[in-house]
C-alpha cells in the first residue's frame, strides 16, 4: 500500500480550519447564546475574516448545527461498559450511575450542550433530537438492559425502572440544571447528591428493600 501523502503546511492549515472555527463557535455560543453570537465575533476570536467562516459554513444556522455535532461525543460505548460490570447488581448499578455522572455532569462539554439544547431546542429541534439519539438514548438502553438482567438474575424487582429507565439518570439532569441556574451561588455537594440518588434508586430496585405485603387475611393497624 502506498504511503499516505503528507499535506503541505498550507493544505494542513486549511484542513484544520473547520475544526478551529467550530471550537471557537462552541465557546461563543455557550457564552452568549445563538442569537447574540455573531459570525463576526467567531471570526474575530480566530483572527480571520468573516468571509473565511462563510467559506466553510454557508449560514449561521448551519454553523450552529455543525458546532453541536462537532461537540457531541456519542455514548455508543456505554452499553459495552455495562456488559463488563461484575458482582451483585447493587454494585453494578452503583458503577453504572457513576459512569452516567462522569459522562454527563463532570464533563463540561456535555453540560454546555445540555444548556444549548434547553435554550435553542425550539429553534433547532432536529439538532436536539440527534443529541438525544447519540447521548441520552444509549444511557436509557444501557440502564434498561442492566435492570432487566438484574430481574432475570432474581436480584431486582423494578417494573417502574424497566418502563421508565429515565428515572435512573434523571437526577443527573437535575444536577446540571441546578448548576446552570445557580452556578456557585447555591452549590450542591456532588458526592452526597450521588449517594442520595443511589440510595433512592437501590431502595426501589432491590428485592430485599421492598416492604413485604401483608399476609392474606391479616390486618394492618
Amino acid at each position: 500500500m502506498p504511503a499516505k501523502k503528507q499535506l503541505g503546511p498550507r493544505a494542513q492549515r486549511k484542513a484544520e480550519r473547520p475544526g478551529e472555527i467550530l471550537d471557537a463557535a462552541f465557546e461563543l455560543f455557550v457564552e452568549h447564546g445563538y442569537l447574540a453570537t455573531r459570525v463576526e465575533d467567531i471570526a474575530e476570536r480566530l483572527g480571520v475574516t468573516k468571509g473565511t467562516v462563510y467559506f466553510y459554513f454557508d449560514t449561521k444556522e448551519l454553523l450552529f448545527e455543525e458546532t453541536l455535532r462537532h461537540a457531541c461525543v456519542p455514548f455508543t460505548d456505554v452499553q459495552a461498559e455495562v456488559e463488563k460490570l461484575e458482582g451483585p447488581y447493587a454494585d453494578r448499578i452503583r458503577a453504572f450511575v457513576r459512569v452516567v455522572y462522569s459522562r454527563i455532569c463532570a464533563d463540561r462539554k456535555s453540560r454546555e450542550l445540555l444548556r444549548l439544547a434547553i435554550a435553542e431546542g425550539a429553534r433547532f429541534p432536529h439538532v436536539v433530537d440527534r443529541q438525544f439519539d447519540e447521548q441520552i438514548l444509549p444511557m436509557f438502553n444501557a440502564a434498561r438492559d442492566l435492570f432487566q438482567a438484574g430481574v432475570d438474575a432474581g436480584e431486582l424487582h423494578c417494573p417502574a425502572l424497566l418502563q421508565f429507565p429515565q428515572l435512573a439518570i434523571s437526577a443527573t439532569m437535575q444536577m446540571i440544571v441546578w448548576d446552570l441556574l445557580f452556578f456557585d451561588r447555591k452549590p450542591i455537594d456532588a458526592e452526597a447528591f450521588i449517594e442520595a440518588h443511589l440510595d433512592l434508586l437501590l431502595h426501589g430496585a432491590l428485592k430485599h428493600a421492598r416492604t413485604p405485603e401483608p399476609a392474606e387475611g391479616s390486618s394492618v393497624s
